[in-house]
């Protein structure tokens, strides 16, 4: 499952005795995204004896690499705004609420909830600032089991970043995934967005 996915109530459900006996099993670590999947991860492997491995363990060419990815470069505006991007998001992974924030010009425009990053983008094309400016910033929660729900940006992500006037995206090397990794980059280059991987546990590109 990669991009938004539409976490339903447990009256959708409609779970089986199985189904109940892993809901029983994870408890209150299911209230947010991260205790959910690291929940249903353990109850999947003890009760069904399976392995429940990552994305990255499969396809490790699609994991983000540290550095400059694109032509365009960060420029100094660019740099604050992804470090003080970074200490809102580690703080709201902490909390298990979100991945994504977008900073201009030091102000934070959003950050990301239950809605999803798209959605993000659109709400902070809105209150965008005068002047140029403005990052994306996606980083896996400190406590994330690697194997569910890593940061993820496309081509989608790319167009949607320069259709809200935002300068560029910083992902967390190693911990994030970029999806159609070629095309992605050179939509990057040609509307003049930036994307770079930042150091796992660092600050800053």
């Amino acid at each position: 499952m990669i991009g938004r996915v539409r976490r339903p109530s447990i009256a959708e459900l409609k779970p089986d005795w199985l189904t109940l006996k892993l809901l029983t099993k994870i408890g209150i670590n299911a209230l947010g995204d991260d205790g959910l999947l690291r929940g249903v991860g353990k109850a999947l492997e003890e009760e069904c004896g399976v392995r429940v491995v990552g994305v990255a363990d499969v396809f490790a060419d699609i994991l983000a690499p540290e550095g400059a990815l694109t032509k365009t470069q960060v420029d100094e505006q660019s740099g604050e705004d992804i470090k003080r991007a970074v200490e809102i998001a580690r703080t709201l992974g902490q909390l298990d609420i979100g991945q994504a924030v977008i900073v201009q010009q030091g102000i934070v425009l959003g950050v990301e909830a239950i809605e999803g990053t798209d959605a993000l983008i659109a709400r902070a094309a809105l209150v965008r600032r005068e002047g140029g400016g403005g990052v994306l910033v996606k980083l896996a929660k400190p406590q994330q089991d690697n194997r569910f729900d890593l940061p993820t940006i496309g081509l989608d992500t790319v167009q949607n970043v320069h259709a809200a006037g935002l300068s560029g995206i910083a992902v967390e090397a190693g911990r994030s995934l970029i999806l159609d990794r070629e095309k992605t980059i050179e939509a990057a280059d040609m509307l003049g967005i930036f994307i770079v991987g930042l150091p796992q546990g660092g600050g800053h590109a």
